[in-house]
């Protein structure tokens, strides 16, 4: 989801940073905002980055 790629890429440190964490373009990570993050990156950020992903499911616990 859209909205999604956006939140974790901006708690990432934004494109560029995300960009240099992957080693692609500011260009590829920016079609991951509109596309998604491809299935293998988020895999990874979600291992290497769990507090990123617990600060998500801590404010849906909190909405529901």
């Amino acid at each position: 989801n859209k909205a999604e790629a956006n939140r974790i890429i901006d708690a990432m440190g934004g494109t560029v940073q995300v960009a240099r964490l992957f080693s692609v373009t500011k260009g590829a990570v920016s079609q991951w905002r509109d596309n998604g993050i491809p299935d293998a990156r988020l895999m990874y950020l979600r291992l290497a980055f769990p507090h990123v992903f617990d600060t998500a499911n801590s404010n849906q616990q909190q909405a529901a």
